[in-house]
């Protein structure tokens, strides 16, 4: 695992999953790290996270604690600019579609 800061006070710190043995042990040490993060005003970025982690954080319902991001995998719970908490969105393809 390997993690690293910007230089931007409260910027989220980026942790390179890649690798990474893919198990509740591995989960409970994220989770950990993030509450961490998050005492020291800020965040984890889960970034290169393989789709069987992604499975596993969603599994274990903690969706809404880590923050994937580089993946191009959107986890339920994350809110986008413009959105509401609690507010699914759905998109329907048909003849109005551009």
């Amino acid at each position: 695992m390997d993690s690293h800061r910007p230089g931007v006070p409260g910027a989220p710190i980026v942790c390179d999953v890649r690798g990474i043995v893919v198990d509740v042990g591995a989960l409970d040490a994220l989770v950990r790290l993030q509450l961490t993060a998050l005492r020291m005003g800020t965040t984890i970025e889960l970034h290169n996270v393989c789709p069987a982690l992604v499975q596993l954080i969603s599994f274990a319902g903690l969706a809404d604690v880590l923050v994937i991001a580089g993946s191009g995998v959107e986890m339920h719970g994350q809110i986008e600019k413009g959105e509401q908490r609690g507010v699914d969105e759905e998109v329907l393809r048909g003849d109005d579609a551009p």
